[in-house]
């Protein structure tokens, strides 16, 4: 699949710029004025995953080491949005359209005080900041859903039958947008068509901003923006971009030994990276040996045909079985040759359901 894509969001000086530019080294202009982001920025990071580095170890013949090909999410810095964003205000048009590529949305909600940086309301107040947007987005939602829908009665008065079904869908969830309620509230059995374009049906990560002294216990706000998330069922990651910054430009040994020196045991990266293969229930499987060690993200459930498709499509059509043995083994016997020899790989047929840090070589017909 794709990569994944998380789309950062947030008022103006909310801080997601700084998260932006921490974790992508991107660059991107942090300003202490509105609208500092015009054009949204698009970041690729890689996913952290020292499993992958316990296997190139493994493989290493002599001088030479399999490199590592590890999974990555692409991160979306898009430009701020104000009150009155679904009727255009500020840079809400572009705001709407960049957001709706994306397939999770980070929200980044400020819970911290600093009178050197200006909050578009005047007052830090995390809870009306998740309002603002959530209300932009509804609205957004119910006013193209409700021209989709006049389109959809022309076409179901005409006989359509999937216009028929595809209205009934849309009726029920112009109810729950109108009860100022997200369109992923609503008790929809089956997928959502994907041509109504809504964006209010995309999970959301909070991700809770706090000053460089508040990661290890929370503070009031970040108590709020918990509260507020568990209502919904939705995440929350705690970060301070500040620190994220400047762990960006330490080297891995020293990153760890400050986080440590935190009270912390993970950067908000690797936080916000794990909440979303959670949040959209993926997971990684890896192909190792001697000439690479790769990692693979796919859905959580998913077949061996289907995940060798990932690897290439012919690989999907010609499947006939898999070679699978978890990671962690795999290190322990050190190699393919000593892992079946210990019995340990396993023959999965067409049926198998792949679970995370699975290693799979595939047998298959070309």
């Amino acid at each position: 699949m794709c990569a994944l894509g998380i789309g950062i969001v947030g008022l103006p000086n909310v801080g997601k710029s700084t998260l932006f530019n921490a974790i992508t080294r991107a660059g991107a202009l942090a300003a202490n004025y509105p609208f500092a982001t015009i054009e949204p920025n698009v970041g690729r990071v890689t996913v952290p995953d020292e499993r992958l580095n316990a296997l190139s170890r493994v493989f290493t013949k002599g001088e030479r080491v399999p490199p590592i090909v590890p999974t990555y999410v692409e991160f979306v810095d898009i430009a701020g949005l104000v009150k009155g964003a679904s009727q255009g205000e500020g840079l809400g048009n572009q705001f709407l359209a960049n957001i709706r590529e994306v397939d999770a949305i980070a929200h980044v909600v400020r819970c911290f005080e600093d009178g050197n940086v200006i909050h578009v309301a005047g007052r830090v107040d995390p809870l009306d900041d998740i309002e603002i947007i959530n209300t932009e987005l509804i609205l957004a939602d119910l006013a193209g859903l409700e021209k989709r829908t006049q389109n959809l009665q022309k076409k179901a008065k005409g006989g359509d039958k999937e216009a028929k079904e595809h209205l009934a869908i849309a009726e029920e969830i112009l109810k729950v947008l109108g009860e100022g309620q997200p369109a992923r509230a609503a008790h929809i059995e089956g997928p959502i068509p994907k041509d109504f374009g809504l964006i209010t049906t995309k999970p959301v990560i909070y991700v809770a901003n706090v000053g460089e002294d508040q990661l290890s216990q929370d503070n009031e706000l970040v108590k709020k923006v918990r509260d507020y998330a568990a209502q919904e069922g939705a995440a929350v990651v705690k970060i301070s971009a500040q620190i994220e910054g400047e762990l960006a430009e330490m080297e891995e040994d020293e990153a760890r030994a400050f986080l440590h020196d935190l009270g912390v045991e993970e950067s908000g990266l690797d936080q916000l990276v794990k909440v979303g293969y959670e949040t959209l229930g993926l997971i990684t499987f890896i192909t190792s040996g001697e000439k690479e060690v790769r990692a693979w993200t796919i859905k959580k459930g998913e077949k061996a045909p289907e995940a060798a498709g990932e690897i290439h499509s012919d690989l999907e059509r010609g499947f006939i079985r898999a070679e699978v043995i978890e990671w962690d083994k795999m290190v322990e016997a050190g190699g393919w040759a000593a892992a079946k020899a210990k019995g340990w790989v396993r023959t999965e047929g067409k049926e198998y359901v792949m679970k995370d840090g699975d290693i799979m070589n595939v047998l298959h017909n070309m």
